[in-house]
């Protein structure tokens, strides 16, 4: 059984998975060595065009992807122009805060260092982490609020060779709030995996299913050792709630 995650945060989902079993946990309520390190936020926005809105499970499995190609990214590690930016991210309390924009301020959007994935219609663009009060203006203008998304249609079935994030069937959140879950997930399991595995994914195309889990299969999911994204509960759901279970098949079966 691997160790328990959990996540927490400040404003709409500014929220990151840590290992429960780390001394000194980014997300645990009393202030630990981390507060005292300089904040930032991983900031996710997405394209919401009034006319044509992304469907919400696109939109999901968009946001999770762009958080693992800024984790894969070459710019984010080594001696890569985010990499001090990404460690300074991940030594504090590792927060992320997805927000939205149409027309203009897409575009301005668009004008920042950063990366846009796109799903089947979605569009995402992941900026590399700033200083929890240093948001670019173009970024810091835009609105949290506003990311209610819906599936005109039930997805299809998930693919079962090939990651899948379950999100809890008992929660009820925003498009916003369960972009950023997915993103934990997705982190959860890149943490979890080993560098040839890593490099497999990515060269994959980062492929991965967000679903909503069978009610009836959600209490297996968190107890088959599988990472588990636990939510601190500063917004919108009760802390201490399991919102996602992260399902790679090379982390199945206790490996």
């Amino acid at each position: 059984m691997r160790p328990g995650w959990q996540t927490g945060g400040v404003s709409n989902d500014p929220t990151a998975p840590v290992p429960a079993s780390v001394p000194d946990s980014p997300f645990r309520p009393e202030p630990g060595e981390r507060d005292l390190a300089p904040q930032f936020v991983l900031p996710l926005v997405v394209r919401i065009e009034r006319a044509a809105p992304p469907a919400r499970t696109d939109a999901l499995e968009t946001a999770a992807r762009a958080v693992l190609v800024m984790l894969g990214d070459e710019r984010s590690t080594g001696d890569g122009e985010w990499a001090r930016a990404m460690r300074d991210w991940q030594d504090a309390r590792i927060r992320k805060v997805v927000r939205r924009a149409r027309g203009a301020e897409w575009r301005r959007a668009e004008a920042l260092p950063g990366v846009t994935i796109t799903g089947k219609a979605a569009e995402v663009r992941v900026f590399p982490p700033v200083p929890l009060d240093g948001w670019p203006k173009d970024l810091a203008r835009l609105q949290v609020s506003g990311t209610d998304l819906d599936d005109p249609e039930p997805p299809a079935e998930a693919d079962p060779t090939a990651p899948v994030l379950w999100m809890n069937p008992e929660l009820d959140m925003s498009a916003g709030k369960a972009m950023a879950q997915a993103g934990h997930g997705a982190q959860l399991a890149w943490w979890e995996l080993s560098d040839g595995e890593r490099t497999a994914w990515r060269d994959a195309g980062f492929p991965l299913s967000v679903r909503t889990a069978d009610p009836s299969r959600w209490e297996g999911l968190t107890t088959a050792g599988l990472p588990v994204v636990r939510d601190a509960g500063f917004t919108e759901i009760a802390p201490g709630s399991c919102t996602v279970v992260a399902d790679h098949p090379a982390l199945r079966d206790g490996r």
